[in-house]
């Protein structure tokens, strides 16, 4: 037997090397396992999030779009840029020059806070033992009085439009493309779907997105679901739904799909690249021996209870393999009550207040429930919407796409739910975050005096607009 631990993590995504570093913090010896390795080999921390999701898609986001002001929106303001270019190569260097950074910084942190770096593939075995695997293929077996399982999610793979890392590629492979495709099909207009069709959509490409559900953003309240449909169809993304992909055929350099739509009407599209994202599963493969005690539920999820804590003694499990959303300031949070847990803390998470964000452009941001989700409970409600266009920030910005809506409870004016399309949504939202932490109702958030001018002003105007009270809009006549 090797060296023990009082925690040993498997996996160093958001929720792993959250969790281990603020196990360390509170005084635990921890051990972080991780067999992750770069393009140049090396093991690196920080899972799907750093090295290949939320990071690197939103440095493409963003060069993607600075290309597009230059290209189109710089006129407006009076700025001629001539004739604007990019180059493709240098943006993908960009942005594994940032995910190089960022994975380097969270060794850093390990070696900060004392956490110990395990190379290599964890598996629990019974009696909290982990057995490491190295990429030499020798294991080693460590002992601890705690484990937290945090491996994470893989992209889904569907057999109509097998992955072949060329034509055919998942998210990963999307951020790699070092040209522009002339023509770019997406499977899926989820998250992934609209944001990286966004990213070649603005540097050219004529993106067709194929999704099989028949309401767009099914998850998303639908007044916000719908503006951004609209939004997006203005800005070129050709999305069609309720169709249903039933094969595909790489011939040569393009690929030929085949998808039926709602009638059953059988149509055929050509791409140079066609993305899949039609979801993630939890990354279970390898993880746990038989005799480990840890169920699965039937979805392929580890099941935990409300504290994250397994059916093992002492075996815990966070983020996006186990139930709840695969976010990952949800795995993060989910580590850091898991890691004051283990210590003898007694930290509760809020699930009912995760913010959700789309980082399209507007991006779109919800935190709470739907109208819809309201609606169905039975609960008296009202509504209070302002529009971007009235902002005059957004005016300044030449960028009024989009709207705040806020949800209240008809009785006790509580704050149940806000729903942003527009610019900065992700940073808005958090602060009807904030306020449904603490309780607040629509008319706290209103009462409060936000700074003029500033894009979250028309968070204050949508909450006064929830009682009629908005002052730079007309306000609606409540229904008798």
């Amino acid at each position: 037997m090797s060296e023990k631990f009082d925690v040993i993590v498997i996996g160093s995504g958001p929720g792993g090397y959250v969790a281990a570093i603020r196990a360390a913090q509170l005084g635990l010896k921890t051990a972080c396992v991780e067999k992750w390795t770069n393009k140049q080999g090396k093991v690196v921390n920080g899972g799907t999030c750093l090295n290949v999701g939320c990071i690197p898609s939103k440095a493409l986001l963003d060069s993607s779009w600075k290309y597009h002001e230059a290209k189109d929106d710089f006129e407006v303001h009076g700025i001629d840029a001539g004739k604007v270019k990019i180059d493709v190569k240098k943006m993908i260097s960009r942005k594994d020059d940032i995910v190089k950074k960022l994975t380097g910084g969270v060794a850093g942190l390990f070696m900060a806070n004392k956490v110990t770096s395990i190379e290599g593939t964890g598996k629990l075995v019974s009696g909290k033992k982990v057995e490491v695997t190295d990429h030499d293929g020798k294991t080693t077996t460590y002992e601890a009085e705690n484990v937290i399982l945090a491996s994470g999610s893989v992209p889904v793979n569907i057999p109509p439009a097998p992955v072949d890392d060329k034509i055919i590629v998942d998210s990963t492979g999307a951020l790699e493309f070092t040209e522009v495709p002339k023509r770019l099909g997406v499977i899926g207009a989820g998250v992934i779907g609209l944001e990286l069709g966004s990213v070649w959509n603005r540097l050219g490409s004529d993106v067709v997105v194929l999704e099989a559900l028949d309401n767009f953003l099914a998850i998303m309240d639908q007044q916000i679901a719908k503006e951004s449909q609209k939004i997006f169809k203005k800005q070129g993304l050709d999305i069609r739904l309720s169709c249903r992909v039933t094969g595909s055929e790489v011939k040569g350099k393009e690929v030929v799909v085949t998808y039926q739509d709602k009638d059953g009407k059988e149509h055929q599209e050509t791409f140079d690249k066609l993305i899949v994202c039609v979801g993630r599963r939890p990354y279970t493969e390898g993880l746990l021996s038989e005799d480990a005690g840890v169920k699965l539920d039937e979805r392929g999820f580890i099941y935990v209870n409300d504290l994250c804590m397994t059916s093992a003694p002492g075996v815990w499990a966070v983020g996006d393999v186990v139930r709840g959303p695969m976010l990952a300031h949800k795995a993060s949070e989910e580590g850091v009550v898991v890691a004051e847990r283990i210590a003898g803390q007694k930290p509760m998470m809020n699930y009912d207040v995760i913010p959700n964000v789309i980082y399209t452009h507007p991006e779109i941001a919800a935190v709470g429930r739907t109208e819809e989700q309201v609606k169905a409970d039975g609960e008296p409600y009202n509504v209070g919407v302002f529009p971007f266009a009235a902002s005059g920030r957004a005016m300044a910005a030449n960028d009024t796409h989009g709207m705040v809506k806020i949800i209240a409870h008809a009785e006790t004016d509580r704050v149940l739910g806000a729903h942003i399309v527009g610019p900065s949504a992700a940073d808005l939202v958090q602060q009807v975050a904030i306020a449904m932490e603490f309780g607040s109702s629509a008319e706290d958030i209103g009462m409060t005096v936000f700074g003029h001018p500033t894009l979250s002003e028309a968070v204050k105007e949508a909450a006064l607009a929830v009682n009629g009270h908005a002052i730079h809009i007309a306000n609606r006549k409540k229904r008798k």
